[in-house]
């Protein structure tokens, strides 16, 4: 990376310096006070341009050289230059630029050394502090945090224990990131906050969970009701193509598969119709189907488990125990 796009520009020699038609495409229009100065503009420059509303002061010691609304990009360089040579985007806003998250409305998120002097600034930045930023930056422009680290300040920053647990699994999966580079981050740097549950995550993961769903499922349906761990991500074939199955039974003893259907991207043709021929494949063969979504886990686990014992049972499946009670069963 150009040393002018990671560190301060005061702290370059001149000719080592962009033109400065480079540094304002490159920072989106975004200068510091220092930048300002290096480049050869005055104080007095600085104030006549803010008073003619050419400028626009964005944060502290911050400025947009253009009017009118900051386009996201700009708001992301005027905050990591807000924060310093060494800041990062980090948390949600990284997740952003990593693909993992959507785009949504909020303060730009970054990561300081511990040291720093930065503190947020609402609306616009939120500010966080870390001893391990040097091994936890990526070398990316603009910079931020690396995908594995970015998942655990995510899951680390969540309110309760269980959402923790939900983050890793749905961004694990999602990201495809090794589940070795997810170790050893979090052994190399321990998170300060629900170490237990992102561990947790990460051992659901490895056992074939792929979404926040599938976790609420084999939490408060089968385990809480005394059901079977059914097999996670099972292949089957479909027109040629190797499709999977949220969970099965058949190592149970009973040919039924359930699908969770938590994604909005079931409501596209092309997944509609990809379903569809699963539904007609698993007709053929024979197989029983029970499909449920959020609202069903959630709010009813215990409607859902009695749906499903019912039909491991129809399906050849034999307790071996006592059928646990739940305690807001009925």
């Amino acid at each position: 990376m150009p040393l002018h796009k990671r560190w301060s520009e005061e702290a370059i020699p001149a000719e080592q310096r962009p033109s400065w038609p480079i540094l304002l495409r490159e920072q989106h229009g975004i200068v510091t006070r220092a930048q300002l100065l290096a480049y050869g503009h005055t104080r007095a420059d600085i104030v006549a341009n803010l008073d003619a509303g050419r400028w626009q002061r964005v944060l502290p010691r911050v400025y947009a050289t253009f009017t009118g609304p900051l386009p996201r990009e700009a708001e992301i360089h005027a905050a990591l230059r807000y924060g310093g040579g060494h800041a990062v985007l980090s948390h949600r806003t990284a997740a952003e630029e990593w693909r993992l998250l959507p785009v949504a409305d909020g303060p730009i998120e970054i990561t300081v050394p511990y040291s720093g002097s930065a503190i947020s600034q609402r609306p616009l930045v939120k500010v966080h502090r870390s001893r391990a930023l040097p091994y936890s930056a990526a070398e990316t422009w603009p910079p931020r945090t690396k995908l594995t680290d970015t998942i655990v300040d995510l899951a680390a920053s969540r309110p309760t224990a269980r959402e923790a647990v939900n983050v890793v699994v749905d961004l694990v999966s999602r990201s495809k990131v090794p589940l070795s580079a997810m170790r050893d981050c979090v052994s190399m740097r321990p998170p300060y906050r629900f170490r237990a549950e992102i561990q947790r995550g990460l051992e659901l993961v490895a056992g074939g969970l792929m979404s926040a769903l599938e976790v609420e499922f084999k939490e408060q349906v089968e385990e809480r009701h005394g059901l079977p761990s059914g097999d996670r991500q099972t292949a089957v074939e479909v027109d040629g193509k190797t499709l999977w199955e949220d969970v099965t039974y058949d190592s149970h003893g009973a040919r039924l598969t359930v699908r969770l259907d938590g994604r909005a991207t079931h409501a596209m043709a092309a997944i509609a119709f990809r379903d569809r021929r699963r539904d007609n494949a698993a007709e053929l063969a024979g197989r029983a189907r029970l499909v449920y979504g959020w609202q069903d886990v959630r709010n009813s686990p215990c409607q859902v488990a009695a749906e499903v014992r019912e039909i491991l049972i129809r399906e050849g499946w034999r307790p071996t125990t006592e059928r646990v009670s739940c305690p807001t069963c009925s």
